[in-house]
């Protein structure tokens, strides 16, 4: 069986250049729309969109290989290292902090050169102890044995694909680094996309191809938009349409160079985070936008607390008894803050009946 690689010249991909130049413009006045809403908010309400949305890219990206991160541990590492200030830190593996280290090499350090050396700072940080599970494996450089990637109880193994044999992985990764690294005469958004697929298909590495190949991706994109904060994830949308993701990489790594169909997928894939990012972040803008327009109000540190835990969906109904609770003070004090409240327009009384007066967030007072 032949495989892309197999092809003379095989970094020489093909692609229809009509069927996709539709969807990339599509795709990149969307991106654009994006980013340029998340950077009109204040600095707070980016960093919150940044600080959620790089911890779902690392727990969703590791998903896709089996593995579960623990979100929180995700998320107060990305915090402490970005200087966010945010409520709930807790202590993180050397693990989830190696991991961590390599994503925001990769987009706060994106205009930087990639190199061999980086690379293999990247998976030395994935595999400290140089494990993957069980195993021992080659670590912070390119495989010295063969690669496939196999599915199948042991014994009834199915090969999916066959990666270059290792005494090309010099060549190969040279030639790849470099073309990252040039100045292509090529849009950034499908440059990602081809990284994305060449990277895989070369599989330099014992174990950690897939992460460092989204990982890649992220780097490349941020180049595309000249812009280190991530406001989407395209991870998780990866991990969503995981099925699709490896059909369309085991279609085009069969085929003899065309990878019109991948490029395609990874234009739906991107589309698809995009518009989960204007969902998911909803609650960031309408936050935003609230406190942009009460910014001459006087509230309190508790009352700042509890309506922004509103926004962020913390707690159904609003009670004079939870908020006392995770404001930790007083029934009296909770009343009197929840009355101030209702007197400036930001909370009122619920319609409805029962024991217990619950109390709504008025978004525009």
């Amino acid at each position: 069986m032949r495989y892309i690689h197999d092809y003379e010249n095989w970094w020489q991909f093909r692609y229809d250049s009509q069927k996709i130049m539709h969807e990339l413009g599509r795709v990149r006045a969307k991106q654009g729309m994006v980013i340029g809403r998340m950077l009109s908010l204040g600095f707070d309400s980016q960093d919150e969109a940044v600080l959620s949305n790089m911890s779902i890219e690392l727990v969703r990206s590791s998903e896709i290989e089996g593995e579960k991160l623990n979100l929180e541990e995700v998320r107060s590492s990305i915090a402490r290292r970005l200087g966010i200030t945010t409520a709930g830190l807790v202590p993180v593996s050397r693990y989830i902090e190696g991991i961590v280290e390599m994503q925001l090499d990769a987009t706060q350090n994106y205009d930087k050169p990639l190199s061999s050396e980086r690379l293999f700072g990247w998976h030395n940080v994935l595999f400290p102890t140089g494990m993957s599970g069980l195993y021992h494996i080659e670590v912070g450089k390119y495989r010295s044995g063969e690669m496939q990637v196999v599915s199948g109880a042991m014994g009834k193994e199915k090969v999916h694909y066959q990666a270059p044999s290792a005494d090309r992985l010099p060549e190969e990764m040279e030639r790849f680094i470099s073309w990252i690294n040039a100045n292509e005469p090529i849009d950034a958004v499908l440059k990602a996309a081809i990284a994305h697929l060449w990277f895989v298909s070369i599989h330099p590495f014992d174990d950690g191809n897939g992460r460092i190949a989204r990982a890649l991706t992220d780097m490349m994109l941020a180049r595309s938009e000249k812009c280190s904060k991530r406001f989407y994830s395209i991870s998780a949308e990866m991990k969503i349409m995981q099925k699709e993701y490896y059909e369309v990489l085991e279609l085009t790594q069969h085929s003899d160079g065309d990878i019109t169909e991948w490029i395609l997928w990874f234009l739906h894939c991107l589309d698809l985070a995009l518009a989960s990012t204007e969902g998911a972040l909803s609650s960031v803008l309408r936050k935003a936008e609230f406190w942009e327009r009460n910014r001459d109000m006087s509230f309190n540190e508790r009352q700042r607390k509890l309506i922004n835990m509103q926004f962020d969906g913390f707690f159904g109904k609003l009670t004079t008894g939870k908020w006392a609770k995770i404001a930790k003070c007083s029934t009296d004090t909770a009343l009197n803050d929840i009355r101030d409240l209702v007197g400036k327009g930001v909370l009122k009384k619920s319609d409805e009946g029962g024991r217990s007066t619950n109390y709504i967030l008025m978004e525009n007072p």
